[in-house]
């Protein structure tokens, strides 16, 4: 049986050997503005904007993103890739001179592109481990057939604006929200809101926001590679265990972060000598 196993052969202190990873197939980056997007609030939140006007921005981070990957229909290997972001805004509203109250709220999205992720015309089957007794039955393998995966990598909105409208008269023309009630939005990201998302009263005011999301979307496809590795590295670094007798000895004995106190972008890069004396 030794013929059918990869054969790891020295060159020179390093051996050949077969990895499975993820193949780029295609990739985009993306700076998308989502713009009067209604945000949705909890009950305390509804209250709120019934009784002023003024409200800014504080904080926003994606809580939730679901990735929905299709072929494109004639033109074969390309896909869809939808992707819909729940993002949550914490909001600050002025009640009164000197009266300030922080409330959340959801923003749901979505975004549509075609990459291309390449054909395949077989099926994976990967092993299962939670049935490992020698008298259980073994549970089926799970099986990926064709599709590949859509990876997306993003950073926090920017939320450019904010603003408190009458729904009667309907103002809102936002063509990109994904969710036209608050049940659509799933529980796990209702979770993470201080209170219980609610659609408010139909002849109330609603919230609506825009803001702009950098992104970075790719397809891709497991693979078999043949590479050089070197032996197994050894960390030089020792782990550091805090004593509950001294628990100040582990922070003397960290180094100072120089760095983050720097105002320059790139402390670590010398500056160039082109450009003139300032090193520009």
């Amino acid at each position: 049986m030794s013929e059918n196993r990869f054969s790891c052969i020295p060159q020179g202190g390093r051996e050949t050997v077969t990895i499975e990873a993820s193949r780029i197939l295609d990739s985009c980056k993306d700076r998308d503005c989502f713009e009067r997007v209604r945000v949705f609030l909890t009950d305390f939140g509804n209250d709120i904007i019934e009784h002023t006007g003024s409200v800014r921005v504080k904080g926003a981070e994606i809580a939730w993103v679901c990735i929905g990957i299709d072929p494109v229909a004639f033109n074969r290997g390309f896909y869809t890739v939808t992707v819909r972001f729940y993002v949550k805004i914490v909001f600050e509203a002025c009640l009164g001179i000197g009266r300030a109250q922080e409330f959340e709220g959801v923003a749901v999205v979505e975004k549509r592109v075609i990459l291309y992720g390449g054909e395949s015309h077989v099926s994976t089957f990967r092993s299962n481990n939670t049935a490992c007794d020698y008298c259980t039955p073994p549970l089926p393998a799970g099986n990926s057939r064709n599709g590949p995966t859509a990876v997306l990598e993003t950073v926090d909105p920017v939320v450019l604006r904010a603003e408190v409208v009458e729904e009667h008269p309907p103002r809102h023309e936002c063509c990109c929200c994904a969710c036209q009630s608050c049940k659509e939005i799933p529980e796990a990201v209702a979770r993470r809101l201080n209170g219980q998302l609610c659609d408010g009263h139909p002849d109330g005011h609603i919230l609506l926001v825009s803001f702009g999301i950098f992104s970075i979307l790719r397809i891709v496809r497991p693979a078999q590679y043949m590479i050089q590795a070197t032996e197994y590295v050894i960390p030089d670094k020792e782990c550091m265990t805090a004593t509950e007798e001294d628990p100040c000895a582990v922070f003397r004995s960290m180094a100072f972060p120089t760095r983050e106190f720097s105002p320059l972008p790139y402390p670590d890069v010398p500056p160039s000598d082109k450009g003139g004396k300032c090193g520009c």
